[in-house]
């Protein structure tokens, strides 16, 4: 029976972009000096895969370009080829037609050939650079010749002599014969002589996906027959195998091309401690892998949807119970409150399975650093702190590109070039740093530089020369938050990276789209720090419930402060301002939510209403209620989407008893009201 690949492509595309992302984070630690056997490894086995998975699937152009790479990478990893900046380069880019094809292969679109045939050719030109002609013979390092023409026995040596022929279509099953002579190479001194047939093929008429080489080896040693054996158990149906006891003779006396294949002698005698270590991460990695699977986002979303819907139900059955005598329904009282408790245990595990580590948007930036920093001739350090903090799926998806731009405003114009940097004082390369951890309810990401920091002077000169009024004495908050102005920029130079002025302000907007604000903190010459806190969930949220003139209204609790009935001597009116109130000796714009939102009826008196301090963007305001009604989760329904746009309103949610309560947009009021009641 034929078996349908198809349905397996998906997951070969999910995980092959998986093992790109390991490929360019692995040459980034290559660059970054972590030049070891394992991050070489690592890297090699991730494209190892992509190809091996591609070429099961009939992606012959993945399967080819991704070839050569292994290839190259295999140089390096046997130690016949070094790591320099302009090979990471190199293996960096390929790494990018790797994704293109992937991309071109699930789309069923094109991917630059002209670019992959480049590139092959510059990845052939780096596995042998003193080579000109690409089918040409290889050379072989003189190390390597000599110990191939030492690979005779001794006298009464003990070990086997092993011919091995896989069949051309080896490659296609996954399987490596590198992979089988490093476990060869853990029993006992290997020496491998690869053996090409006359009639190969040039170069451009190559079939890489074919194997059409043979090997001969000798493998020294007192290893059993069935341990040489076991080693090609996964290929005996796909090659020809002769495995014969070592006599006292030479390797071979070849009738075909000969290539001697370098297996360096630190490698030799490392393997021992690998071969320790490597089983029992192989098997933690299959145990993770058998502990985890794929689910569609779609039959997530449905489950939390359905818990929302839980969720309102026992609000309801809670609220229709609040009314019965505790002495005659005990029994009753207890199971709705077992099943209040069993309902947020239930949304926190759901939610949980939405959840992702941060370092899914931390890991796109440091080959952005790296290709940036390049392009501006600039040295930046990048570290990243607390890559394993967990937010909800949507928040992820959407903070990307906020802190994309943040982070490209950081190294074009916050840190300076070498020149600059040593003229100050401080060392030539600038540190970019990401942080991320939670905070409450709430996760708080930052973006750090040492660079030069904001100009105080430069902003207040450039916002009067756009008309906007600022005085002298603002405070540094006040100051550096005009950065967030449409259009404000303070760049000298407009550059294609950034300095055009359009960026910081959608910045804030899509960042307080999730629920979140944004704060700034700059220091002139030591640099800039930008702070995120964002909702760890857009689904449902903690929530302080208000009335207000007979109405419910859901105030989002990471935005309050605090809730007081104002005492008359705390009411202050100016004239022509409104109202403020005088809490602890500070002064907050203070308005009625009768008000705000147009709420029929006749509003308390101040001092007999309760008063919730709101908090955003560095900002108070205090919102006059008429009583608070208590606090508990409230679903999100989008209001936008089935009504339309309302100031002052993130959302909808249902009450107990099937009302809708409006959900207050904290930072909206704050940013609206305060500022306009203070100014």
């Amino acid at each position: 029976m034929a078996i349908d690949l198809a349905r397996f492509h998906q997951a070969f595309f999910e995980e092959g972009f998986e093992r790109v992302d390991a490929m360019e984070q692995g040459l980034l630690q290559l660059e970054g000096g972590a030049n070891n056997a394992e991050t070489v490894n690592d890297i090699f086995r991730a494209a190892h895969s992509i190809k091996g998975g591609a070429a099961t699937f009939g992606f012959t152009a993945v399967a080819e370009f991704t070839h050569h790479v292994e290839t190259l990478l295999d140089s390096i990893r046997n130690g016949s080829r070094g790591v320099d900046d302009a090979l990471v380069s190199l293996l960096l880019r390929s790494s990018d037609q790797v994704r293109a094809l992937l991309t071109a292969a699930r789309d069923g679109g094109q991917a630059d050939a002209e670019l992959s045939a480049r590139l092959q050719h510059e990845l052939q030109q780096a596995l042998h650079p003193d080579s000109s002609d690409a089918d040409s013979a290889i050379p072989v390092p003189d190390e390597v010749s000599h110990a191939v023409a030492g690979s005779q026995a001794a006298p009464g040596e003990a070990g086997w002599r092993i011919r091995f022929a896989p069949h051309a279509d080896l490659f296609a099953s996954g399987n490596d014969p590198l992979r089988i002579f490093g476990a060869l190479a853990e029993l006992g001194r290997l020496d491998v002589v690869a053996r090409h047939p006359g009639d190969l093929p040039g170069f451009s008429s190559l079939d890489p996906v074919q194997c059409l080489t043979a090997w001969d080896l000798v493998l020294h040693g007192s290893s059993s027959l069935d341990s040489v054996r076991e080693m090609f158990a996964w290929v005996e149906d796909e090659c020809d195998l002769q495995i014969e006891p070592l006599r006292a003779a030479t390797v071979a006396e070849p009738s075909a091309k000969v290539v001697p294949i370098h297996a360096p002698a630190a490698a030799a005698s490392a393997a021992p401690a690998s071969a320790a270590t490597a089983p029992a991460n192989a098997a933690k990695s299959r145990a993770h892998a058998d502990s985890s699977i794929r689910v569609s986002t779609d039959k997530i979303d449905g489950l939390i949807n359905l818990v929302g819907e839980l969720v309102i139900t026992q609000a309801s059955l809670t609220q229709y119970t609040q009314g019965l005598d505790p002495l005659v329904h005990e029994r009753l009282l207890a199971a709705v409150q077992q099943l209040e408790h069993t309902a947020r245990l239930l949304q926190e595990s759901v939610m949980s399975t939405r959840m992702l580590p941060i370092d899914s948007v931390f890991s796109r930036f440091p080959r952005m650093v790296h290709d940036l920093a390049a392009r501006l001739d600039k040295q930046v350090k990048l570290q990243t702190i607390g890559e394993g903090t967990e937010l909800d799926k949507s928040v992820i998806e959407r903070i990307g590109d906020p802190l994309t731009h943040l982070v490209r405003n950081c190294i074009d114009h916050g840190i300076e070039s070498p020149q600059d940097r040593s003229a100050a004082g401080k060392p030539a390369h600038g540190t970019l740093t990401l942080t991320a951890a939670h905070q409450g309810g709430q996760i708080v990401i930052e973006v750090i530089d040492d660079g030069r920091g904001l100009s105080r002077s430069r902003i207040i000169a450039k916002a009067r020369s756009n008309g906007l009024a600022i005085s002298d004495n603002a405070s540094d908050a006040e100051v550096f938050n005009l950065i967030f102005a449409p259009g404000f920029s303070t760049a000298s130079e407009v550059t294609d990276v950034s300095g055009r002025g359009v960026g910081m302000d959608v910045v804030r907007r899509n960042i307080e789209q999730l629920g979140g604000e944004v704060e700034l903190k700059s220091v002139e010459g030591s640099g800039t720090t930008v702070r995120i806190r964002l909702p760890l969930t857009l689904a449902i949220i903690d929530g302080m419930f208000i009335d207000v003139g007979g109405e419910t209204f859901v105030v989002p609790l990471n935005g309050v402060i605090e809730s007081l009935q104002p005492l008359p001597e705390q009411i202050k009116r100016v004239a022509g301002q409104g109202m403020v109130l005088k809490v602890r000796d500070e002064y907050m714009p203070m308005i009625s939510a009768h008000d705000l939102y147009r709420v029929p009826g006749a509003a308390k008196p101040p001092h007999q209403a309760i008063a919730v301090v709101l908090e955003a963007e560095g900002c108070k305001l205090a919102l006059l209620v008429d009583e608070l009604i208590g606090q508990q989760q409230a679903v999100i329904k989008s209001l936008e989407a089935h009504y339309r746009r309302v100031f002052g309103v993130a959302g909808a949610t249902i009450l107990g008893d099937g009302r809708v309560a409006l959900i207050v947009d904290v930072t909206e009021v704050v940013r609206n009201c305060g500022r306009a009641l203070a100014a």
